[in-house]
């Protein structure tokens, strides 16, 4: 199935997910080149490790350019509206344009976004209904390679066998600063930035709110049954199959038409 590009205009968007895609390039060429790949070549660790490192790095790109470049859900400029669901749709004051209850205008983008979560500058594009489980992937990947980073980091200077095709001491000298202290200080933000980050969409996810339902004081009213995690995240990721949820190059399709729609206190 194709999967539809969407870029924004933002060159401070550009900027960010520029420094984003640098850590990423750092994480993937500079880490194996000096702890991962020498220290399987000795046989002091087993090949799947440097499989499975490679694969959290690919799938952490693959979320990222997913994220940063679907669709989040705009609205089309002349929607066909349902006759039975006209009276979950308003009208924005700030395009003109009809938009269904709990989408937003982002200022930023210049449109209305389907149940926008919030706009994030990382990935330089809004989270919204249709990408949502995007961002949720780049969360939890970021995670996995910076723990795996930490570990291998920790792990080169108080567990590894010190390596026999080079001068340790030169070695030492050389790459102590960019390997222990960069390495481990992006390792740390980064895992616990995208921690909490994940956190707090599974909250929300969880409990129906978006993040700007939460600081535009929203009722906690939602009309219709309280859904269970299982149903929630289906929803998000557009899929039952909990396999899939992981998987960032496929195309997300809504299960039902959602009526949980939100009023105002």
């Amino acid at each position: 199935m194709k999967l539809r590009l969407h870029f924004v205009v933002d060159p401070m968007g550009w900027l960010c997910i520029s420094v984003v895609f640098g850590i990423w390039l750092y994480n993937t060429f500079f880490i194996p080149k000096l702890v991962l790949l020498p220290h399987y070549n000795e046989g002091h660790i087993p090949w799947a490790i440097v499989v499975c490192y490679y694969i959290a790095s690919a799938l952490c790109l693959a979320a990222l350019f997913r994220a940063s470049t679907a669709d989040p859900g705009r609205l089309p400029v002349d929607p066909n509206i349902p006759h039975s669901e006209r009276e979950h749709w308003e009208l924005c004051n700030k395009c003109n344009l009809m938009r269904p209850k709990r989408s937003h205008h982002c200022s930023r983008c210049g449109h209305c976004v389907r149940r926008m979560d919030h706009h994030c500058p990382w990935i330089n594009n809004c989270v919204g209904e249709d990408n949502h489980w995007l961002f949720l992937q780049l969360c939890f990947y970021t995670q996995v390679l910076s723990l795996f980073t930490l570990v291998l980091d920790f792990c080169q200077y108080y567990y590894f066998q010190p390596l026999t095709g080079l001068d340790q001491e030169k070695f030492t000298t050389r790459h102590e600063l960019a390997l222990l202290r960069v390495s481990t200080l992006m390792g740390l933000v980064m895992f616990g930035g995208m921690s909490s980050m994940f956190y707090t969409q599974m909250a929300g996810i969880l409990s129906d709110t978006t993040t700007i339902e939460k600081m535009a004081l929203f009722s906690k009213e939602i009309y219709g049954s309280k859904k269970s995690w299982q149903w929630a995240l289906a929803e998000v990721c557009g899929t039952r199959w909990k396999l899939l949820w992981l998987i960032p190059l496929r195309n997300r399709q809504p299960l039902q038409a959602s009526h949980h729609f939100r009023t105002h206190v």
